[in-house]
This record gives structure tokens, sequence and C-alpha cells, in this order.
């Protein structure tokens, strides 16, 4: 039986695929898949990806000051980013970062007891100040801007 030889001297007709040949394939195929799978995440999480920075400049309007009664907090975004605003018997109208110092949890506010708590690892922060009471958090929740002008509570802003 003749064989196609190219100008080369090599067989022309494809070779049938050997079991081990498809083995060496699809384990070669899984191994760069799971490489794959762990270097990209990392790759991400070193270069996260540039956002707007918007850096506090655009101001946002929460609402009438009568609808946050003394005792009352609202968390709400400013910027992509998460604010509570706490309207406190000892300080009047005040805003923080709503993100855990500790491990970037969202706070919430704690009506009973009246201090801001982070539900991840029990961190609890002032609601005049946003010092650290307790827990984990290794410093106090920054503090936002906020004014209430014509009666109205506006958040963020130079």
């Amino acid at each position: 039986m003749a064989q196609n030889v190219n100008m080369f001297g090599k067989r022309s007709s494809p070779e049938p695929v050997t079991r081990r040949g498809f083995l060496q394939w699809a384990l070669g195929t899984a191994f760069v898949a799971t490489i794959s799978g762990v270097v990209i995440p990392i790759i991400g999480y070193l270069w996260p990806p540039a956002r707007r920075g918007a850096g506090g400049a655009s101001r946002l309007l929460v609402g009438p000051a009568k609808d946050l009664p003394v005792g009352q907090a609202k968390v709400l975004p400013v910027n992509d980013k998460p604010v509570i605003v706490v309207n406190t018997a000892q300080g009047g109208i005040k805003a923080f970062s709503a993100i855990c110092t500790h491990l970037g949890c969202v706070v919430e506010w704690h009506q009973s007891k009246q201090y801001i708590l982070c539900p991840c690892h029990d961190g609890r922060f002032n609601a005049v100040t946003g010092a650290v009471i307790s827990g984990p958090p290794p410093s106090a929740l920054p503090a936002v801007r906020v004014s209430v002008e014509n009666g109205d509570i506006y958040v963020g802003g130079a």
C-alpha cells in the first residue's frame, strides 16, 4: 500500500489520536485551566480596576431632617460607598463611613443601645464621635461631611 508523502518526507494524512495523546491533551488543558483560575484572581486583587474618583466632591440629599428623629440612623450610598447618618441626642446629626475599620463589613445602627455596630465581629462605635467602644476594630469610623440646610440633610461635598 502506498503512503502519501509530501516534499519534506512526512506523511500528509493525519495520524489517528491515541488514548495516550488524548489523555495528555486533556490533562494539559485541565492544568492550564487550574493555573488560570488561581492566577487571574490574584492579578485582579493586586491590580484592581480603576474607579472614578469623586473624592467626596458630590453632595447627596439624604432627606428632610424631620424624617430622621433623634436616636435613629440610616445607611445609604454616597459616591459608591456606604455612609451611616445618625441623629444623636448629644451631638445632633453626624455622618460616618459605614465601612468597619476591622475587615470592611458594613456597619448598622443598634437601636436599643444607641451605638453603631459591626455585625461581623461585634465591633462597636460611638455614635457621636465614631470612636471604637469595643471589639476588634483598630480605629474609629472616618467622619463624613454632613450639613443641614433649610431642614434638609446633605452628606458629602467639599
